[in-house]
């Protein structure tokens, strides 16, 4: 799992590859870490290039999601594909984030 987190524009954009699973959760976690500090910006997950998200990775979203918005930012995820789509339907995810193109 690599996880790179860029600034551009007025966002702080996280792009994940490879499969977000328990095995990979605990690296997320630390990678993901300065979105929690911050507090000017809105936040994007990319997943252009995520294979798979396990219950592990679903909470790391939502506590990125859970941070933004005590701090008063958005979060935003883009280029999720179809699989990760129905996973995050099926757990009531789909109605938490939103998503942009």
């Amino acid at each position: 799992m690599k996880t790179i987190l860029k600034e551009e524009k007025n966002f702080l954009v996280t792009y994940f590859e490879g499969r977000l699973d328990t095995a990979a959760a605990s690296d997320t976690e630390k990678a993901v870490q300065p979105l929690a500090d911050c507090t000017s910006h809105d936040i994007i997950l990319d997943c252009s290039k995520l294979e798979y998200i396990s219950s592990s990775g679903l909470r790391i979203f939502l506590s990125i999601l859970k941070n933004a918005k005590a701090k008063g930012s958005h979060v935003f995820i883009r280029n999720i594909n179809e699989n990760i789509q129905k996973i995050f339907k099926m757990t009531g995810f789909y109605n938490l984030f939103e998503f942009k193109d």
